[in-house]
């Protein structure tokens, strides 16, 4: 295959950035989601005025679903980006995107929200999520990890720049609502023209002076599990419920970061006004440990091994749930606390794809890791009902922690039980 190709009036080797960059500005408008913790207290206050029964368990459902619908559409977008190309999914999971957000201001109840939000956007970030991944891939046979965890930084780090957008919007620009309609907007414009620049290279295209070389991964021999195979392991099982509770937990600190800052500020006797600065200021640095968790984590990953991994994210889990719950009125824990939860959860997203490849090779691995994708919906689920629900009968988030401690320390025996590569077949 000839490899004057150019991408962007320059060499591919050169022009392929470019594509990272537009991945990861699509990722960025994606992941979006993580700014939920900032929308619901607004929301809530504006359903409460529509004489709308809410708590906080019934606030976390519109975010459990767009993250739950998110995980199970996941899969289906790959055959149809082998089939349609990368392009046509994307402005498809794009226009989704854009109507879900814009569609959540016309919500007069957290169930209306679940079904236009969760649903209609949950179901757009789903389709369009793979498809900047699969074409850092493609591009990046030299340089994968590197390009696909930049692409996807786009996504952890979106909480750092749309929620302090958000909360300028809500009090400057007509409240909730309208922030929800300019996000719409904003969203499907954005995502369209990014993704007519997203494209797959020639087939048998390779980068100039590179060659394929095979490598070992953690396995001390070659193999490739076809999804049914996998599911028939336990290292499938081990893998799975590690992921389920790695991302419960950051999950719900990403869903309920607002309203435990207020609590502990509330606690310390903290001025609110000045503590709601404080609170929004901090979800840079809480998404900032979300994105570079990713690359950190793959890093770590790979020098180690999965098993290693993973016991290394439930230590930082542990030590960060009881330490906000042994010091219920220290922001300065506050803030360690939730930037290592959201630095565990950016280092699962990592860690999950690496070792399903790793364990069950390559061949199949668009179609197993949808499967393992899954525990992310999960924890989704898990962490945030769990979350409300100790809310809503203790009056307290803290009473929360002692519970996610001690499903990591579930984690650390699952991991080294059964997280460990299969048996060849």
């Amino acid at each position: 295959m000839s490899n004057d190709v150019k991408l962007f009036g320059m060499e591919a080797e050169k022009g392929r950035w470019i594509l990272v960059v537009v991945g990861m500005g699509i990722q960025l408008c994606l992941g979006a989601i993580y700014s939920y913790s900032l929308l619901k207290i607004p929301l809530q206050s504006y359903f409460k005025s529509l004489d709308s029964t809410v708590n906080d368990t019934t606030m976390l459902w519109p975010y459990i679903i767009f993250l739950l619908i998110f995980a199970l559409a996941m899969p289906m977008g790959g055959p149809y980006m082998e089939k349609y190309g990368p392009r046509k999914i994307t402005m498809i999971g794009g226009t989704l995107t854009g109507s879900g957000w814009f569609l959540a201001s016309i919500a007069t109840s957290p169930i209306i929200l679940a079904v236009v939000y969760g649903i209609v956007g949950g179901v757009g970030v789903g389709l369009a999520y793979g498809c900047p991944i699969a074409v850092s891939t493609r591009w990046f046979p030299d340089k994968r990890g590197l390009a696909v965890g930049l692409t996807v930084l786009g996504f952890g780090f979106s909480a750092a720049i749309i929620g302090p957008i958000a909360d300028f919007l809500t009090a400057n620009f007509g409240g909730i609502l309208n922030t929800f309609r300019i996000f719409g907007v904003g969203f499907l414009v954005i995502i369209m023209l990014l993704s007519i620049l997203l494209t797959f290279p020639p087939s048998g295209w390779t980068p100039k002076g590179w060659k394929s070389s095979t490598t070992k991964t953690g396995t001390t021999t070659k193999i490739d599990f076809s999804r049914s195979e996998m599911l028939k392991t336990t290292s499938f099982i081990g893998l799975w419920i590690c992921y389920t509770i790695g991302t419960l937990a950051g999950l719900m600190a990403i869903g309920n970061a607002a309203s435990v800052g207020k609590e502990v500020a509330n606690n310390a006797a903290m001025n609110m006004a000045t503590a709601n600065v404080l609170i929004t200021s901090l979800v840079i640095p809480f998404a900032a440990c979300n994105g570079f968790g990713r690359p950190l984590f793959g890093s770590i990953t790979n020098k180690l091994n999965p098993r290693k991994t993973a016991i290394v994210s439930y230590v930082l889990i542990m030590t960060a749930s009881l330490g906000l719950f042994l010091m219920p009125a220290s922001m300065a824990m506050y803030a360690l606390s939730f930037a290592l939860l959201w630095l565990s959860l950016g280092g699962w997203l990592a860690i999950a794809p690496t070792t399903t490849a790793s364990y069950f090779g390559t061949k199949d691995y668009a179609r197993n890791y949808g499967v393992v994708f899954t525990a992310y919906g999960a924890g989704a689920v898990i962490g945030n009902l769990l979350a409300g629900q100790m809310k809503d009968i203790f009056g307290t988030y803290i009473r929360v922690f002692p519970a996610v401690a001690i499903l990591a320390g579930i984690g650390i025996i699952v991991a080294f039980a059964l997280m460990k590569p299969p048996k060849p077949k």
